[in-house]
């Protein structure tokens, strides 16, 4: 009798863990299946009492009037470039300060990784005034160069990169020095491709902050030709409030390029924080 109880309640355990976590992902799912389902929707079928849960006839051509009734083309043409400078940048700084960080014995290096993680602590909202007064100064306000410059540096991805290379051997680093390369060829031969599933986490993080940026953009941003997608998604907002099905529609649209982005970096992502920051 109690062998039998013994082999039961880890499999009790186990069940209650999957019931769980299904809910849980339910809870987290199930904001963006009404927004999809409200996209498909007829402009007066939500406001309906009470309000349908499927619609009665899905609208594919929400996606198509929404997306045209402001130039969202433009929108996300420049939320690309900005995703992209920012990608670049912080890989690029992430992968050499973090490597210098871990490998490279300086003067003062413990103390200037301090204070990288030290302005960890700082709110963004609290640097808008000052960025916006060194961009305003060197004359980039409204222009790409002033929307991309302020986030090619990341103190997180430092870190992050910094934790991975040490968790990584020396021994092929040492191998390569014998052979006679150089620091920049052992860092950028031998470090780098080992260091991908970090770097793969250093770009998916950049390119998801960089493609929800909201608030530095309306700031440096004056003309329309310059909006990203999230100033037009709240924009059209503005105009189209009582228009839900097509808001829904331009939201559901604005989230499509994170979630390809995530599903092709997920296994990297995933090894990336595994070994890297969490070890």
């Amino acid at each position: 009798m109690s062998e039998r109880r013994a082999r039961t309640v880890p499999r009790v355990r186990r069940l209650t863990g999957y019931a769980a976590a299904l809910l849980l992902a339910l809870v987290m799912v199930a904001p963006f299946l009404w927004m999809l389902l409200t996209a498909l929707m007829d402009e007066f079928e939500v406001y309906q009492a009470p309000p349908p849960l499927l619609p009665a006839a899905p609208r594919l051509a929400n996606f198509t009037e929404a997306l045209t009734a402001l130039p969202f083309a433009v929108y996300f043409r420049n939320s690309l470039i900005l995703a992209a400078c920012t990608v670049v940048g912080q890989v690029a700084t992430a992968a050499m300060a973090g490597y210098a960080f871990a490998r490279h014995r300086f003067a003062g290096r413990t103390p200037l990784f301090a204070v990288y993680l030290g302005t960890l602590m700082i709110p963004g909202i609290a640097l808008l005034v000052p960025r916006f007064l060194i961009v305003d100064a060197m004359g980039l306000v409204d222009t790409i160069a002033g929307l991309v410059s302020v986030d090619l540096v990341a103190a997180w991805g430092i870190f992050l990169m910094r934790q991975y290379f040490l968790s990584l051997p020396r021994d092929m680093e040492d191998a390569a020095r014998l052979d006679g390369a150089s620091e920049w060829q052992v860092f950028t031969r031998v470090a780098l491709p080992l260091a991908r599933p970090a770097l793969a986490t250093v770009a998916l993080f950049a390119f998801i902050d960089a493609w929800k940026a909201l608030l530095w953009p309306l700031i440096v941003a004056r003309s329309p030709d310059l909006r990203v997608v999230e100033a037009g998604v709240a924009s059209f907002h503005g105009m189209y409030y009582a228009n839900w099905p097509w808001q829904m529609a331009a939201a559901v649209a604005a989230l499509v390029p994170v979630l390809i982005v995530f599903l092709v970096a997920q296994k990297a992502f995933l090894r990336g924080l595994a070994f890297g920051g969490f070890k």
